[in-house]
Order: C-alpha cells, then sequence, then structure tokens
C-alpha cells in the first residue's frame, strides 16, 4: 500500500452535522483498516469525548491511535495508553483567569470526565459538555482549584472582537510559553507552545517509523491547515473555508456529502488489489475481533480464492473434543467475507446473507482445520462463496457456501 496512515479531524470532517459517522463512512474506514492502514482521530476535543468514536470505528483491534485536545495528547486505541503528552504549567493558570475577569470572560479547563468552570451556566460551556459527555463543576475560585497541569484552558465569549484583542495580545505577551488561537468564534484556546495536531502528527509518524509520504490527512478547520500541509495528501472537506481549501492537495465532498468516505474510496480503496492485502497486519489486529477469539488466521488472499486455519481447542471444540459446527461456519464466514470485500468495488459494501453447511467428518481436539474458499458466482449484487473445511491430512470436515450481498453505499 502507497499509505500505511489515515489521520482524521473529527467535527466536521468524521461526523456530520448531526455529530454521526455515516453509514458509509463508517463502512469505508472499517474496510481501509482490513487493508492494513492505521487511522488516528485528531481533534481538539478532550480525550474523553473521543475514545466513544474510536471504539466505533473499532480503531483498538487494528492498531488506531488518538491525538487529543489538538495536540497535547496520543493515546493507543487498544488500550487507552498514553504515549505522548504536553501540558500546561498550573503556575500560569491565575494569570490566565485574571485577563479572563478582567475582560468579563468565562472559563473553563477539563479533567478527565468533568469540565471545570467559573460558569456553568454559559450555554456554549453547557454544550461542549454534552458534546463529551462531561460533567460540569463550578470553582468560583478557578485558579485555586486547578491544582493539576492541564491539557488546555478555553476562554469563552460571545464578544467576538475583544477575544480576537486577546489573542492579538497573548500572541506577543505569551509568546514562547502557551500558544492562543481562536477554535470557534466563542472561544479562545490556551495551549502548551509548540502543541498542534501535525507537530503531534509527526511525534507519532516518528513512533511508528512512517513517512509524511505515506500519511493522508481529512480536515476542515483552521486548526487542520498543518496537518493537511504536512501529509503526503492533505484533502479538505467541501464545506471548509477557502484559506483552508488553498492548503490541501485536492477537496472532497462536505461532512454531510459522506466526504470522509469519498476520499478514501479514491485514495485507499481504488489502488487495493489482492496481493497487497497485507494478511500478517490483518492477523494481528484481528485478535480482539471474533476471528481472533477462535485463532483464526489468514495464510492466502487473491481476487478468488481466501485460505486460513483455526486450531480445535477448547475455544472452538465441542465438550467431548470435536471441532464444532458452529465454529467451522464461523470459519466459512471470515474467508468468504474478506474475498468479498478485497473483489467489491470502492463504493459497495459487503452484507453476509446466508451460510449453510455439509458437515461430512469430523475433526479433533489438538488438530488445525484449513479452510479453503473459492468464489462459485460474481454478480453485480451477490457473490457466492464454496469454502470447503480440511485437517491437517486433508480429510475433508465440511463443505459449506456463503452468500454476500452487495450493495450500493448510501
Amino acid at each position: 500500500m502507497k499509505y500505511k496512515l489515515l489521520v482524521l479531524d473529527v467535527d466536521g470532517t468524521l461526523l456530520n452535522n448531526e455529530c454521526q459517522i455515516s453509514k458509509r463512512t463508517l463502512s469505508a474506514l472499517l474496510k481501509v483498516q482490513q487493508t492494513g492502514v492505521r487511522i488516528v482521530l485528531a481533534s481538539g476535543r478532550p480525550t474523553y469525548g473521543i475514545l466513544p468514536l474510536a471504539r466505533t470505528l473499532e480503531l483498538g483491534n487494528y492498531g488506531g491511535f488518538v491525538i487529543s485536545y489538538n495536540g497535547c495528547q496520543i493515546i493507543k486505541a487498544e488500550n487507552g495508553e498514553v504515549i505522548f503528552e504536553r501540558r500546561i504549567n498550573p503556575e500560569l493558570i491565575p494569570y490566565l483567569e485574571k485577563k479572563a475577569r478582567k475582560n468579563q470572560f468565562d472559563i473553563f479547563t477539563y479533567h478527565d470526565d468533568n469540565i471545570l468552570t467559573n460558569n456553568p451556566d454559559n450555554p456554549h460551556i453547557q454544550q461542549e459538555a454534552k458534546l463529551n459527555n462531561l460533567n460540569i463543576i463550578k470553582e468560583e475560585e478557578f485558579s485555586t482549584a486547578i491544582d493539576f497541569s492541564p491539557c488546555k484552558v478555553m476562554l469563552v465569549s460571545d464578544d467576538y472582537e475583544a477575544l480576537a484583542g486577546l489573542e492579538k495580545h497573548w500572541k506577543k505577551r505569551l509568546a514562547g510559553t502557551l500558544d492562543v488561537f481562536p477554535s470557534e468564534p466563542f472561544y479562545l484556546e490556551a495551549v502548551p507552545n509548540g502543541v498542534d495536531k501535525a507537530n503531534t502528527m509527526g511525534v507519532l509518524l516518528d513512533m511508528l517509523n512512517i513517512t509524511r509520504e505515506e500519511t493522508i490527512a481529512i480536515g476542515d478547520g483552521v486548526a487542520d491547515v498543518t496537518m493537511l500541509q504536512t501529509a503526503g495528501l492533505g484533502i479538505a472537506m467541501g464545506h471548509a473555508p477557502d484559506s483552508v481549501k488553498v492548503c490541501a492537495d485536492y477537496v472532497t465532498g462536505s461532512n454531510e456529502e459522506d466526504g470522509v468516505a469519498l476520499a478514501v474510496e479514491k485514495a485507499i480503496l481504488a489502488e487495493v488489489h489482492a496481493s497487497e492485502i497485507p494478511l500478517d497486519l490483518l492477523n494481528e489486529r484481528g485478535k480482539y475481533a471474533l476471528m481472533g477469539n477462535l485463532g483464526i488466521q489468514y495464510t492466502y488472499a487473491s481476487e478468488d480464492r481466501i485460505e486460513a486455519t483455526m486450531p480445535v481447542d477448547q475455544r472452538t471444540r465441542q465438550p467431548f473434543g470435536i471441532l464444532h459446527g458452529g465454529a467451522t461456519l464461523a470459519l466459512a464466514e471470515t474467508v468468504a467475507g474478506l474475498g468479498s470485500m478485497i473483489t467489491c468495488k470502492p463504493d459497495e459494501i459487503v452484507v453476509g446473507m446466508q451460510v449453510s453447511g455439509n458437515h461430512i467428518s469430523s475433526a479433533h481436539e489438538g488438530d488445525t482445520v484449513r479452510a479453503v474458499g473459492t468464489i462459485v458466482h460474481k454478480g453485480r449484487s451477490s457473490h457466492v462463496w464454496n469454502v470447503d473445511v480440511f485437517t491437517s491430512t486433508n480429510k475433508l470436515v465440511s463443505s459449506i457456501r456463503v452468500v454476500n450481498s452487495i450493495m450500493k453505499k448510501k
């Protein structure tokens, strides 16, 4: 594969205007990961607000990551481990609070699953809490309550000109100490010096030994510009401001038009060939899925033939020591599912419709069975696979038919 890493902004990019991942985008991103490309969610959201999205996309099964707080943290989706972190010196908080009070701005920060703020009634702060499923804790003496090092501090006001004036002042006053920028017209963010999505993406690339040329980034906002410029392929959403679009290599559809799905179908999925499917990565990243729980391992893939193995052990046997028929059917569906996914078009999805098996003989505990799937019908709307399962001595155990429906993404 030409690309190894896909970095996605969240709000306005991955999510539509209802703050949801569309069915087409979800299907495309799952298929992208099944080709061996890792996905990174890069957002200004707190970590707690991104992890549910990472679980929906199954990033933990495919070696994905989360970049939160606009670059302050990198988290392994597999286990939640923080592998990179930058925080604000808490000694700076009284100064930030003083300026907020002087300008009659509200102020807040994040701590675990909480928002700490001087004004819990501010509608923007309430919306932020709702969006990320956070609790709001009121702190009259804000700086006194912050006895930890926050990742970022937010000032809130509907007086956009006053926020812009403070931003201009702080860019001079806090240069080399904190970086400040507006993430929304009513938000002014303060983050550790030198932290942004692009710089943190660079840290992750070094950790993974991936080059920028092997990276795709997709975003829609000003905070995404450096990320788009750093990636080998920078893609702007269709609704992004012109100032963002001119910094990208090309422009996809909007977040209401499945822009992310359109982009990855063109840049990644259209280039996939069966011989390029990295079976070792699929096996590694599928270890927490059903196939991993049953010990299934892909061993061969081509456009019309898929092979995999499965041990007969405590996970797949019946109580009296022979291979369970249900595990055999799961093996067949795993084989046929991969086969259909790598042969269908980028704008299509695969849905399993029917499986029927003839169990001919038994396989005993301690053996390893081998499944050989061959496609017997490749139609526009359906694929039919024949999957034969053999023992290690080449005795036929089961012969199974799997029907997959091929549907256009909506």
